[in-house]
C-alpha cells in the first residue's frame, strides 16, 4: 500500500496549506469565527481522512495475511465530526458552524481535486509521449 501512503501524504500536505492560509485568514481579518470554524473542521477532515487511510492499511495487512477485521472504523470519524460540530453549536461566537460542517468536508475536495489533477497530468504525459 505505499500507493495509498504516497497519496495520503500529498493530501496532507494540501490540507496543512489550507489550514496555514486559514490561520492567516484569522489573523488578518475580521472574520475570525468564520476561520475558526474552517480551521476546526478541516483539522477533524484530516484526522478522518488520517483514520480511514490508517484503517485501509491495516484491512489490506489482514487480508494479505488471512485474519479478520473489524471495521474502517466508521463510528470514530462520524463521531469526530459530531463532537466538532457540538464544540460549535456550545460556542457560537468562537466557532461558525457552517464553517465547521464545510472545513469537514474539506478532506473529501481534497481528494477529488487531487484526482482530477492526478487524470490530467497521466492524460497530458500520454500525449507528450505519442
Amino acid at each position: 500500500m505505499p500507493e495509498l501512503q504516497q497519496l495520503f501524504n500529498r493530501h496532507c500536505k494540501y490540507i496543512i496549506y489550507l489550514v496555514a492560509i486559514y490561520v492567516l485568514g484569522w489573523g488578518f481579518t475580521s472574520y475570525k469565527p468564520i476561520f475558526m470554524g474552517l480551521i476546526l473542521g478541516t483539522l477533524v477532515s484530516l484526522f478522518n481522512h488520517w483514520n480511514l487511510v490508517r484503517k485501509a492499511t491495516v484491512f489490506g495487512e489482514a487480508v494479505t495475511s488471512g485474519k479478520k477485521v473489524r471495521s474502517f472504523g466508521t463510528l470514530v470519524r462520524m463521531c469526530s465530526a459530531i463532537l466538532a460540530v457540538i464544540i460549535a453549536g456550545k460556542y457560537p461566537n468562537v466557532f461558525h458552524l457552517v464553517s465547521v460542517i464545510i472545513g469537514i468536508m474539506t478532506a473529501y475536495a481534497v481528494i477529488m481535486i487531487d484526482f482530477a489533477l492526478q487524470q490530467i497530468f497521466k492524460s497530458h504525459k500520454k500525449r507528450e509521449e505519442r
